[in-house]
């Protein structure tokens, strides 16, 4: 039977089947990261998402780095586990963009890269991610760690890939469900994070190219930014 999607379904109110993570990671309300939690909840669902991911003034750029890491995480994972039904080892038996190919390694648990079905792969990136948010600090005073940015660079790399394997794969099911403008201002937000802070190479986005240039196309007919060429590494 084919699986449906709906956009209600970007929730995590079923029991979680392992599959996919289904909590939300929290930075706590009285954290280091409460003022910029504050912040960041003036501007959800904003339509000018490219000037909400600046920095606040007197902000610290690590904090808001970090805010803005967990705020995509957590709509990754909804948008993920919505999927469920039709992204399943018998439809996605690899992790694919088109002609993109991903294989996962952790360096750790997977020390070789391994091709995996486009679930697992975002499974075991899920959790993955989700350990490295824990390493975030969160007291007043603690240090980042000094390849924070590097860590970063390396989240966002493999965050983008389940965006590309979304569009790529599972579009249609995304508008049937009346689900695509969830998609749409997520990745707008994670594109505009990610370009403002230079967390991403420009050959990384090689598989949505055109996406990418909609999205900063917004930008440039408000602005008059130039959008930047993209091109990727498999």
């Amino acid at each position: 039977m084919q699986g449906h999607l709906h956009a209600g379904d970007c929730s995590c109110k079923d029991q979680n089947d392992g599959t996919f993570p289904c909590s939300h990671h929290k930075l706590l309300n009285d954290s280091r990261y409460s003022t910029l939690l504050r912040e960041r909840q003036k501007t959800l669902g904003s339509a000018e998402l490219w000037e909400h991911v600046k920095l606040p003034e007197g902000a610290s750029e690590n904090e808001w780095l970090a805010v803005n890491t967990v705020d995509i995480f957590n709509e990754l994972t909804l948008l993920t586990g919505a999927l469920r039904d039709v992204c399943t080892e018998a439809t996605c038996p690899v992790m694919r963009a088109s002609k993109f190919v991903f294989s996962w390694c952790d360096g750790q648990l997977v020390r070789n890269p391994t091709r995996v079905s486009a679930p697992a792969y975002s499974s075991l990136l899920l959790n993955w991610v989700e350990g490295q948010l824990q390493d975030f600090p969160v007291d007043p005073g603690e240090l980042f760690p000094s390849n924070f940015r590097k860590c970063l660079r390396v989240i966002y790399k493999r965050l983008f890939r389940i965006y590309a394997h979304v569009y790529h794969s599972h579009f249609k099911e995304m508008v049937d469900g009346e689900a695509d403008a969830h998609l749409n201002h997520s990745f707008k937000h994670f594109i505009y994070f990610v370009k403002e802070f230079k967390l991403i190479e420009d050959a990384e986005l090689e598989p949505l190219k055109e996406v990418v240039a909609l999205c900063m196309g917004q930008i440039v007919r408000h602005s008059g930014l130039k959008p930047c060429k993209e091109v990727v590494e498999e």
